[in-house]
């Protein structure tokens, strides 16, 4: 057989010069043809078997992510599914990222329940439904008690399941007993599982549950990698709702409904996320047994080993973190809106609604709020408004929030505390925030080293003077430890901000370390006004005929100095120098009138100020 290759004979050209041309061109085109993203859709009424093309879709969204590679994009159309999204990889850089995206004006809804039809009526308003257990296959929210490291049942276990009625759940009863009798208002359920089958008793007060949409929980998350280091994945504009969530604790692996696990540079944006048992979004750590470890004993010492082993883990800014959350509406969460621990490094978490967090009294222990951060460190929480969230209230940042900026934030009606400041060491700024009153204090202070500048507080500010728990503290812009100290208290810098009452700062009188208090400004009234519209802010300020000039500086780095325990400057996350020379809508202040207060120019006497949405003046 003769396997010499063909002679190209093309005149005035050299044979073997234009087969290396022809390669070339050849492989050029190969390239050109890998670097083109694919888009898969998915619809309804699709197949799982089809090519995932337009005309073509896949009938589930896992159909797409199993094939899905960097740089590729999966639109999914308009309807409801009802899985569980296992992203089995995920984007190699920011340029090339896995996009899950909802078609822009339509509605996309991925649930984690399942729709029960087969309820058999035992007595007027209370119904029951058996069924078996490999209804639920290798997890079954019924039989999966809530627990974990700092949480408290209130003397009360209960499981990951609920039942929903027409969107709205349904409290768990402690026995069936009560179901069958009722007592109270709310209406009740409970499951008990054997071997075989999973029988759930409700209550259903003057309708037939079989001809309402009646759901269950059935997956413990919706949108949720089930190993570490699946990075850059956008997921944009879906509903999701319904997940038998876990307990996230601080020290162990943190399911939500929508979770980044331990991984970096997600983007979770424009979704409306809901009704998950314990948390909406989590920016979690790994699951140390995982690796073969057993978790530390859940102390404040026990904790700062599992930081220690995370570092071990990757916990830095080149592979963990940097996630973006922005412009989501969360809600109908038992523990939290968003939670972190150390996952969330170097994020921003911005534009966001959390509201309607923990109203049940379902869930509690430590960590539950609104919004709670471990290790927040170098993140940017910015324009979101928080408002109705339970436990101990609107956002709570535990633990190294070191170069964390808290800016442009709308808090009111939350329980407890606006803001939670826990054993945090500094550099750290709060600005530009209006805190409407809480029911114990906006702000409980229970650090050192922040910087509060240019916000509203209309109620109190509550000052913890010390802690006897060491505490890390770390390097500039880095996650690596700088030090461990207890909490001393103090060392706080509050410029423009404006306070109703005289005695605002007088907690702090007991400081172990000074403060600086300069250009603060006390007003007469300041009240919520809720509209169709939006929510309103009608303050009352002083009449001032003796304002001095420079009473009210320009706050900047150079300003604020540096920290007494970490001895590093308040800048921003690159390293850059800070001015805060933008108000809470984004306009700019004037450098020679400085105005107090989150506003850049406030009128003196009675006004009304639309605050959100967010306009400007």
């Amino acid at each position: 057989m003769n396997t010499t290759p063909p002679r190209l004979d093309i005149p005035g050209q050299n044979n073997q010069t234009m087969i290396k041309e022809l390669i070339t061109a050849f492989t050029i085109t190969l390239t050109a043809c890998s670097l083109q993203a694919t888009e898969y859709h998915v619809s309804p009424g699709g197949l799982d078997s089809n090519k995932g093309s337009k005309s073509e879709p896949f009938q589930t969204i896992s159909a797409a992510a199993h094939i899905a590679q960097p740089g590729d994009i999966i639109t999914v159309h308009e309807g409801t599914y009802r899985e569980r999204v296992n992203p089995p990889r995920g984007g190699t850089s920011d340029d090339k990222r896995i996009v899950y995206q909802a078609v822009p004006g339509e509605k996309v809804v991925i649930k984690g329940s399942e729709i029960i039809k087969q309820w058999e009526k035992i007595q007027e308003g209370v119904w029951k439904v058996t069924l078996p257990n490999s209804f639920f296959g290798d997890f079954n929210p019924y039989n999966d008690i809530i627990q974990g490291e700092w949480h408290d049942d209130k003397g009360y276990p209960r499981n990951t399941g609920t039942v929903y009625v027409n969107g709205a759940w349904m409290d768990e009863a402690e026995t069936v007993e009560q179901v069958v009798a009722p007592i109270g208002k709310l209406p009740l359920w409970k499951a008990e599982v054997d071997e075989n089958n999973t029988t759930i008793c409700a209550q259903f007060k003057g309708i037939d549950p079989n001809k309402e949409l009646v759901e269950i929980n059935v997956r413990q998350s919706v949108f949720y990698p089930d190993e570490p280091g699946r990075n850059y994945i956008t997921v944009r504009g879906f509903t999701m709702r319904h997940a038998a969530t876990p307990w996230s604790g601080a020290m162990s692996e943190q399911i939500g409904l929508i979770g980044t696990h331990w991984s970096k540079g997600w983007i979770i944006e424009n979704n409306t996320i809901s009704h998950s048992m314990n948390t909406g979004i989590t920016l979690g750590r790994y699951d140390l047994g995982r690796y073969g470890m057993k978790m530390p004993e859940a102390t404040a010492p026990g904790f700062v080993d599992s930081i220690e082993l995370a570092l071990e883990h990757g916990w830095s800014k080149e592979e963990i973190g940097s996630h973006v959350v922005s412009n989501n509406h969360i809600s109908h969460c038992e523990k939290n809106g968003i939670h972190g621990s150390l996952g969330g490094i170097f994020s921003t978490i911005e534009g966001n609604t959390i509201c309607d967090i923990a109203m049940r009294g379902w869930i509690g222990g430590a960590d539950v709020a609104g919004l709670k951060l471990l290790g927040a460190h170098d993140a940017l929480i910015k324009g979101n408004h928080i408002y109705r969230c339970g436990g101990y209230g609107g956002m709570w940042l535990d633990w190294m929030a070191q170069g964390t900026r808290v800016t442009g934030n709308l808090f009111h009606d939350n329980s407890r505390f606006n803001l939670f400041m826990e054993v945090n060491h500094g550099p750290f700024v709060i600005d530009n925030n209006i805190f409407l009153p809480s029911r114990v204090h906006d702000l409980k202070d229970c650090s050192q080293g922040g910087a509060y500048v240019h916000n509203l507080i209309v109620g109190s500010i509550g000052f913890t003077g010390g802690a006897k728990r060491k505490t890390p503290f770390h390097e500039a812009h880095s996650t690596k430890i700088a030090g461990c100290t207890d909490l001393s208290g103090g060392d706080d810098r509050f410029y423009n901000n404006m306070f109703l009452g005289e005695d605002v700062l007088k907690t702090y009188d007991e400081a172990r370390q000074p403060i600086t208090a300069v250009g603060n400004l006390v007003i007469e009234a300041a009240t919520i006004i809720k509209k169709p519209d939006g929510v309103y802010l009608e303050i009352t300020t002083r009449n001032r005929s003796d304002r001095k000039a420079g009473e009210h500086p320009m706050v900047t780095t150079e300003l604020l100095g540096k920290t007494k325990v970490s001895g590093l400057p308040y800048d921003n996350p690159d390293g850059s120098h800070l001015r805060i020379d933008r108000d809470y809508f984004g306009n700019k202040r004037e450098q020679n009138h400085v105005a107090c207060g989150p506003f850049a120019s406030v009128k003196e006497g009675k006004q009304l100020i639309k605050i959100w949405p967010k306009k400007g003046l």
